[in-house]
Parts: structure tokens; sequence; C-alpha cells
């Protein structure tokens, strides 16, 4: 893998599955509300936008529409569940820690560009024992910008102080990919991720299913 390179990961279903948690939180505030709760293979539907369009979604598909009110009262719910679950079930992704150990061992810059609440992101690394690898963790709330702005991810790279590198963004979803194009840098797909759309439909530049492919995919496309 050339050096020096930046690289910006996303966080849920790129870096970790948090899919289970997710779904715990989720559904136990749904089932509160009277909502039926949502099932695993839906999940993908409803992620990657934050929040509150989690909630959004996830009312939407019985064609309910929350007010501003409910909202903010069932997204608060969720954070304080998630919160105090956050770790229950959620692991790094196969081959995704010595992976990274190999990519900081070459000198690449290592950042998390992530629509997660940013307080959320750090207390999941830390329960995780991944924050060791990332000089700059961008969640929301942190800028006053999110993915697919690109200002997102510049705001990893300038942190990284990286801005004289090639970068490359890999994520799962479109945001992830419309980000990287906004910033005018190269995206990689993960296939395994909670998009509902198929990863190689996404548009990125190359798709894999595997963590441990990405030095050499990142090669090929920097070089």
């Amino acid at each position: 893998m050339p050096e020096p390179i930046a690289l910006i990961f996303d966080l849920d279903g790129t870096l970790v599955d948090t899919a289970p948690d997710l779904l715990a939180s989720l559904n136990a505030v749904l089932v509160q509300a009277g909502h039926r709760p949502v099932a695993p293979g839906e999940l993908r539907h409803l992620v990657g936008h934050g929040v509150r369009t989690l909630f959004e979604r996830a009312f939407a598909e019985t064609e309910t529409k929350l007010s501003h009110t409910e909202v903010d009262d069932y997204t608060q719910r969720f954070l304080d569940h998630y919160r105090a679950n956050i770790a229950n079930e959620s692991v790094p992704f196969p081959r995704v820690r010595e992976t990274l150990e190999r990519m900081a061992a070459g000198g690449a810059a290592l950042g998390v560009c992530t629509n997660k609440p940013h307080d959320l992101t750090e207390l999941l690394l830390d329960e995780l024992d991944l924050t060791r690898h990332f000089p700059s963790v961008v969640g929301a709330g942190r800028t006053p910008f999110h993915k697919p702005d690109p200002r997102h991810i510049l705001a990893v790279i300038e942190e990284l102080k990286a801005h004289d590198r090639p970068a490359v963004m890999i994520g799962d979803s479109p945001v992830d990919v419309a980000a990287a194009r906004a910033a005018k840098i190269p995206v990689i797909a993960m296939s395994y991720g909670y998009t509902p759309v198929p990863a190689h439909k996404l548009g990125a530049d190359a798709v894999t299913g595997d963590f441990a492919e990405l030095p050499r995919i990142i090669s090929r496309l920097v070089s």
C-alpha cells in the first residue's frame, strides 16, 4: 500500500456490526410506543441518516406520521437505551482489528467519519478497544455538517493533518459514496453493510466483503 495515505472509515456496517444492539434499542422504544417491532432484515433500510430519521422511517412503514415533539421524545428514549447497551452484542467485523493494525503500522493515518452521534461513537470505540487506531474521530454533532456533506470527510482529513496525502473513504452506504464523490476522493464499499442498495450498485470505485483485502484494493486505487 503506497504511503503516506489517509483512510477514512464509516463505523456502523463498515468497522463494527452494530445491528444487534441498534435493533434491540429501536424495538424497545417502538414496542413501548405501541408500534410493531422492526425485523432484522428491515434495519438496513432505516439506518445511515441519523437517529431522528431512523424513527421517521420506522413509523412511515406503517403510514404513521410523527410530530416533531414525538420524534424528539422517541429519539431521546432510544439514545438513553442504546447508550446503556451499546456493546452488548456489537463486534468488529471479521479481520478488522488485524487489518487496522497492519495499516497503521504501514504509516497510514486512520480516521472515523460517521453519522452516529459523536458521544456514542466514542463510547462504542472505547468499549471495543478500537479508539487507539484512530487519531481522528468525527461523529454527528461534532461539526455542523454530516455525510453526504463532503466537509464531514474533509474535517477528518484536516484533523489527521493529511492535506498532502492521497485519501480513500471506506463505507457501506449511499451517503458514504456521495460524500466521497463530493470530497473528490476514491471510495470503497463493504458488501456486508447495512444499505438496502446492493453494494455493487452504489457507484463505489471498488467493492469487497473482506476487510483484509483493503490494503490491496487501496494500493490499486491510489497508484
